[in-house]
């Protein structure tokens, strides 16, 4: 029998509750110091470190005992904290790709659509060559060393807190790389601070030499009623909530996506680890097939209303990701990564670096028209998420009068179609390093061709 005052009953409710008072608390002291407003660090990356500073006050002053992993949290938190982080990363690309139906594009704005996201994935694979090739030369000094370990750059800066823990739980179960989830979970915490700390240095950079201005001012998104809550929408608060709509459709895709995994890793028991780690891909591929049959229906007149609201997508989206962010920096064991934090020190600025620098070269030629302001978020998307390249943009954009959101928003699709290769290298870098890293630097090269195809090709009159 249950009893309603077991940990076992709190535990998790505890944990979440931390969690987002964490946040709240990282709010008053952003809106509070100044030192913070202007730094840019993302709020629920500042929230992580102070419930990580927390837990290692707490560990030396018991002795060992980690603080996520009392009674008060299940006896378990850390766990928990680090299954959040998994499924939050799946939720929040599944409620960004519900939405109703779009216009259509230009020419153009395709073109800078597609040109992000081959950056994206060029940005990632320039990431796992340097990350790779720093960790292959040191595991050739050190036999002991986890080889493929520098592959998780890319997934820590690329593509944030839950890829990181992913692929770095990936390499501590399979593999025996002690350690790797708290190895993927630090390098992406040092892409946040190296995407406010970059960011912050090359805007006060670029304002003295006055080619952009900051305003310091967190701008809010406008929404007129509208976007709220259109005309041929079902009602905000009818028989069923609105929201409880838009939670069912993001949670009844994840769920079928379990039913994906469970049947494809019956079929190919050896892969299961892997196909996990893709959770979130399976979850877009299955929301977009959702949306795409709501599209159709509407189209047809099959259904009278709009079910799908992008004003609460977006918002459901961002309550996932802040709380991955904050569970995953949270969820760091820093006892497990003394003998490795100068290896990540080296992979972080070099990441932070090779990011800067090629970045800034794509802006400059594919992208002249605004090229400050797609060099600023694409920057902090790719040490970062999405919003932190959001925050970056709103500082010297704070309108959005370029399309450069726009394109962080509808680049997803040709970024997963050229990145899925990489995932698949991942698995595979474990037991050939070596081979994995000459195929990423083909790629790269393939991609940049495909990138710089006017440049290299001559443009088309």
């Amino acid at each position: 029998m249950q009893n309603f005052w077991d940990s076992s009953v709190w535990g998790t409710i505890n944990l979440v509750g931390v969690l987002l008072l964490s946040l709240l608390l990282a709010n008053i002291l952003k809106k509070t110091l100044k030192y913070l407003r202007e730094s840019l660090i993302p709020t629920s990356v500042l929230g992580g470190i102070i419930l990580l500073l927390i837990v290692v006050v707490y560990q030396l002053i018991t002795g060992g005992e980690s603080f996520l992993d009392t009674e008060f949290f299940g006896g378990n938190g850390s766990a928990t904290a680090e299954t959040l982080t998994y499924h939050c990363l799946a939720l929040g690309f599944i409620a960004t790709v519900f939405k109703p139906e779009g216009a259509k594009m230009n020419k153009e704005r395709t073109r800078d659509i597609f040109n992000t996201g081959v950056t994206t994935v060029s940005t990632y694979l320039l990431q796992g060559i340097v990350g790779l090739g720093i960790t292959l030369v040191w595991a050739l000094i050190n036999s002991d060393f986890f080889a493929a370990s520098g592959l998780l750059l890319p997934f820590g800066y690329g593509q944030g807190t839950g890829q990181a823990l992913n692929y770095g739980g990936i390499y501590e179960a399979d593999y025996g790389f002690i350690g790797g989830k708290s190895f993927g979970l630090t390098i992406a915490a040092l892409g946040f601070l190296s995407a406010s700390i970059g960011g912050v240095i090359h805007m006060n950079i670029m304002s003295r030499k006055g080619k952009i201005k900051r305003s310091y001012v967190e701008a809010a998104e406008r929404y007129n009623a509208d976007d709220v809550q259109k005309s041929d929408e079902i009602p905000m608060n009818g028989s069923i909530d609105k929201l409880t709509v838009q939670l069912g459709f993001v949670f009844m895709a994840y769920f079928i996506t379990y039913l994906c995994l469970f049947f494809v890793g019956k079929l190919v028991p050896g892969l299961q680890s892997v196909l996990y780690g893709f959770n979130f891909l399976f979850g877009v591929m299955i929301a977009t097939a959702i949306n795409a049959i709501l599209v159709r229906l509407r189209r047809h007149k099959a259904i009278k209303k709009e079910y799908i609201n992008s004003f609460l997508m977006k918002r459901i989206s961002g309550f996932f990701f802040d709380l991955m962010i904050v569970a995953g920096i949270a969820a760091i064991k820093i006892s497990v990564l003394k003998s490795y934090w100068w290896i990540m020190l080296i992979l972080g600025l070099a990441g932070a670096a090779v990011t800067y620098i090629y970045n800034r070269v794509i802006a400059k030629t594919l992208f002249k028209k605004y090229s400050e302001e797609q060099f600023m978020a694409m920057y902090g998307m790719l040490t970062g998420t999405a919003s932190t390249g959001i925050i970056l943009l709103r500082e010297i954009d704070n309108e959005f009068k370029t399309p450069v959101a726009e394109n962080l928003v509808y680049q997803n699709f040709p970024a997963i179609v050229f990145g899925f290769p990489i995932m698949l290298l991942a698995a595979m870098a474990p037991d050939q390093p070596l081979i994995v890293w000459g195929i990423l630097l083909g790629l790269f090269a393939m991609l940049n061709i495909i990138l710089f195809r006017n440049q290299i090709f001559g443009k088309k009159r």
